[in-house]
């Protein structure tokens, strides 16, 4: 599993679930903690400004209370996800599909070569902004039909 956190213009931070382990708020809350010094380190415009917003969905590791304490003592805002909208998480609909396109057809000896290999897809990858512009779109469709479901662009 991959957890992957981009802005409109490059790879903030990104890690590999450990094998067996599950996602849950504790770990997060770690992944969280690297997040929040990548971004300090990364964007620290975003981060003196506070002018940046993590989209979570509903997961309950998300949505547990020390997570939800950890990210009101250290500023990260969120940008909520409705309920039953999967097309509207930018790994969703941008992230993994990219990913695809650049790995498919591909044959891998082991875990470590689909680790190297994804590594590479997602450091050569530019069209940061054009997710946001999309993203900024579904949600768009996502008020129009008040959160009903709707297809294609």
């Amino acid at each position: 599993m991959l957890i992957c956190f981009f802005d409109i213009k490059r790879l903030v931070h990104f890690e590999f679930v450990p094998q067996g382990q599950t996602v849950n708020q504790r770990f997060y809350l770690e992944v969280l903690k690297r997040l929040r010094d990548a971004v300090r380190r990364k964007c620290p415009e975003l981060w003196r400004s506070g002018e940046w917003l993590l989209p979570h969905n509903n997961a309950p590791a998300h949505t547990a209370l020390s997570v939800r304490q950890f990210l009101t003592k250290n500023g990260m805002t969120t940008a909520l996800h409705p309920l039953y909208s999967p097309d509207l998480a930018p790994c969703d609909f941008f992230l993994f599909p990219r990913m695809k396109r650049d790995l498919k057809g591909k044959r891998f000896q082991n875990v470590e070569e689909v680790r190297e290999k994804t590594t590479e897809a997602l450091k050569t990858m530019q069209e940061f902004q054009n997710c946001s512009e999309q993203w900024k779109k579904w949600w768009d469709k996502c008020i129009d039909s008040q959160g009903q479901y709707f297809e294609g662009d």
